[in-house]
């Protein structure tokens, strides 16, 4: 079973001084891969620009250099072009229909790519491991949004978790900090 593990930026001196704390990322483990996502992200944030470069740095020794990257914009307020990482530059792409707004493209020229589920930053820790125990989870052969409503649904449904008279379940679920951004096909986040 995959637990969340926030993992630092490789030492150098970019990572020394850049004051980010640690990427929050699972990956599946090594072996044969089956399933459609090859693990999960969790970001701090809405910022692309802030959280695509210290996730690349990451993945970079692990996977050879990421070249591009590809999101939907539903979610995430600036979709940069580029995006500056350790010394090289990596080219950000953002497609509505094509691009699963809760998954995030990772190429690279000399290896292949990588699709990886976000996390909706707000989500509890709960769910987040929930959510990254399935995303590596080598059998799972769903979606990231997919896998993201069925935690919506599963919390929401969650018999304990009954709603405060006066409040729905999901008016109670967004006052806890639980609700996922904007709806699919709006533009723009949190």
């Amino acid at each position: 079973m995959t637990v969340i593990t926030e993992r630092a930026p490789p030492a150098t001196p970019l990572a020394k001084t850049s004051g980010h704390p640690p990427v929050r990322l699972s990956l599946k483990p090594p072996g044969p891969q089956g399933g459609l996502l090859d693990g999960a992200w969790w970001p701090r944030s809405r910022d692309l620009t802030r959280e695509l470069p210290e996730l690349i740095d990451l993945l970079d020794p692990l996977w050879a250099r990421i070249t591009r990257v590809a999101v939907n914009p539903t979610y995430w307020p600036v979709v940069p072009r580029k995006v500056p990482v350790n010394g090289h530059v990596v080219k950000v792409g953002w497609f509505r229909a094509e691009q699963d707004p809760h998954q995030l493209l990772l190429l690279s020229y000399r290896v292949g790519r990588w699709d990886l589920l976000i996390i909706p930053p707000e989500t509890d820790a709960a769910a987040a491991a929930r959510l990254m125990a399935a995303a590596c989870d080598p059998r799972t052969l769903r979606t990231g949004s997919a896998l993201i409503a069925d935690e919506l649904d599963h919390h929401l449904a969650a018999p304990a978790e009954a709603a405060p008279p006066g409040r729905t379940q999901a008016e109670a679920w967004g006052a806890e900090g639980g609700a996922m951004a904007a709806p699919v096909g709006t533009t723009g986040g949190r």
